[in-house]
């Protein structure tokens, strides 16, 4: 499966541990293309349809025409026998937006 990076895939984050975000859910894949060529895993932010806009953890987006949000602060790795199928692919203004706050919150020092 050739996997590219801002695609949004259907994912199953189960099982999880704790406040993990659960169950079969969009996630929009954020490791870079040339790992995930040669990776069997890749690095993802799940997607949610709760919103919350006061969160600074969230982006808030459109995927596959319903709102959503980028849960920025439940970023996982996982194996891409996890993905299913490609729902959406972020815009580049959104994934520009997911770059600066992934910088912003984990940094890069």
């Amino acid at each position: 499966m050739k996997v590219e990076r801002y695609s949004i895939y259907w994912v199953d984050l189960n099982p999880v541990v704790g406040t993990e975000i659960s169950k079969v859910r969009p996630a929009v894949v954020i490791s870079d293309d040339l790992m995930n060529e040669h990776l069997k895993t890749v690095v993802l932010c799940p997607l949610t349809s709760q919103l919350h806009p006061a969160w600074r953890s969230r982006i808030a987006i459109t995927c596959a025409g319903e709102p959503s949000e980028i849960a920025v602060d439940q970023i996982r790795t996982v194996s891409k026998l996890r993905l299913k199928r490609v729902v959406d692919r972020l815009t580049a203004a959104d994934a520009e937006q997911l770059r600066k706050l992934i910088i912003e919150m984990y940094g890069l020092a």
